[in-house]
């Protein structure tokens, strides 16, 4: 059975180089040296340095997200409000990633781009099928009408992350809050909801 501690350890060295490197100058020798094992004994529980950044982008965002994967199965709360949660766990997940691109001095544009698309792809890949499956049963139960939950998740999905992470479309809280508006319209629009009715969705 696989040591969790070195796994662990692994991770929190690889966090501890970012404060101060890029991933693209971390090597795998540097991160065994400070986890304090042997090179060896990384590429046992990873297959290569990329494998291990997506392990601790995963340990990082682990909260938000095991929120939003129960909130599928809480079928006695309606739809619209466990999309709600979902925004709040996205906005969670994204205001950790921005404070460990700060705290991590992430500068270079290469290097934001990179870690973004880690971070959304990840994000995205987990969040899509909860999302997806609140969309079909609020479809089901008539509060919902659209034909395509799966894209209404991506389009969601994208717009949340793109936005929220503050990465690719840099802005401050008020025109997030604009964006968010607007996808708000969109889906009272979509989903043939009553104009207004999901302002809650906003807070």
């Amino acid at each position: 059975m696989p040591d969790i501690s070195k796994y662990d350890l692994i991770l929190d060295a690889l966090q501890e180089l970012l404060k101060d490197k890029n991933i693209q100058s971390v090597s795998v020798s540097e991160i065994a040296q400070t986890a304090g094992i042997g090179k060896g004994s990384i590429y046992y529980y990873f297959p290569s340095k990329d494998a291990i950044l997506e392990a601790l982008i995963e340990r990082n965002y682990k909260k938000p997200l095991e929120t939003a994967k129960n909130l599928a199965k809480q079928t006695d709360i309606a739809p619209f409000i466990r999309m709600a949660m979902i925004f709040s766990a996205c906005r969670n997940a994204s205001a950790e990633f921005i404070h460990q691109n700060t705290t991590h001095n992430i500068t270079e544009p290469h290097e934001q781009a990179y870690m973004y698309y880690k971070y959304v792809t990840y994000l995205i890949q987990e969040l899509k099928p909860q999302l997806a499956e609140i969309i079909r049963q609020g479809i089901e139960i008539g509060e919902i009408h659209f034909d395509n939950p799966d894209g209404l998740a991506d389009i969601v999905l994208l717009v949340l992350t793109a936005k929220f992470s503050n990465t690719l479309s840099p802005s401050d809280p008020d025109d997030a809050h604009d964006t968010l508006s607007a996808l708000v319209s969109l889906l009272e629009k979509g989903t043939e909801v009553p104009a207004g009715s999901l302002n809650y969705l906003l807070s």
